[in-house]
């Protein structure tokens, strides 16, 4: 191999070299890409599972009461707050946003409170604030009694701006 010849192949070689180095770089560079999107989904995988448990430990299945809020159908009334005591201590209070009206127009439930009551009766106090469709303030008040087992206890509210029981109380 003559001299020239040798300095046209070292250049050549290197050139070679290193774009092999740089797709080497590309793999181990899409290889951690990887590995980085599986420990994020096992990250959320395991604090969902965390949610859960932390769900049951704080609301055991014996003592739970879930509350759940709906307008009823067609409802217009413009629903701004929920405020609602369980024997005497307030437990929920919730403003509403145009995004949450809509979806409780749409039929949408709000989940307003998850918490813990002992077995055996309880007094249940709503009071609901908005505006009629004629823009006439809108305020109600309504007392309720539920009795509470030894198991979950679901309870739902539905608002209405007319008719004689303008909030509803269903019980699961």
């Amino acid at each position: 191999m003559t001299f020239a010849a040798a300095l046209f192949a070292v250049p050549l070689c290197v050139g070679t070299a290193y774009a092999w180095g740089q797709q080497d770089d590309r793999k181990q560079m899409k290889g951690l890409d990887e590995q980085v999107q599986e420990v994020k989904s096992e990250v959320l995988d395991i604090a969902q599972e965390l949610n859960r448990l932390e769900e049951k430990l704080l609301f055991p299945s014996g003592t739970q009461v879930t509350l759940f809020v709906a307008l009823t159908q067609g409802e217009q009334m413009r629903l701004d707050a929920v405020r609602v005591q369980i024997d005497g201590q307030l437990v929920a209070h919730h403003i509403y946003s145009a995004k949450e009206l809509e979806a409780l127009r749409k039929g949408g439930v709000q989940r307003l409170y998850v918490g813990n009551v002992a077995t055996g009766e309880h007094k249940l106090e709503v009071l609901v604030d908005g505006k009629l469709a004629g823009g006439a303030d809108f305020t109600r008040t309504e007392r309720f009694t539920f009795r509470k087992e030894v198991k979950p206890k679901l309870v739902s509210l539905t608002l209405a701006s007319s008719g004689n029981a303008p909030i509803a109380l269903g019980e699961w």
